[in-house]
């Protein structure tokens, strides 16, 4: 299943890659691409993990780059 977030006040391309990177390792995510320009990052989420996944991404996400805001689409 694919999710969608947006990542508000993202401040760099490095920063993306870094995220992108790092969420991509989480547990049940098969796939991850997260735009810089749209600030949209793409999620590929294994049936049943959504949930547990949506939570571990916001808490990585908020340790990578606390001033990031993540709001689902």
């Amino acid at each position: 299943m694919k999710k969608t977030y947006i990542l508000e006040d993202l401040c760099c391309p490095n920063c993306a890659a870094k995220v992108e990177k790092e969420v991509a390792k989480l547990e049940g995510v098969n796939g991850a691409k997260l735009t810089f320009l749209t600030q949209k990052l793409v999620l590929d989420v294994a049936d049943g993990m959504e949930e547990a996944v949506e939570k571990a991404a916001i808490a990585l996400i908020t340790k990578l780059e606390p001033d990031v805001t993540v709001v689902a689409k």
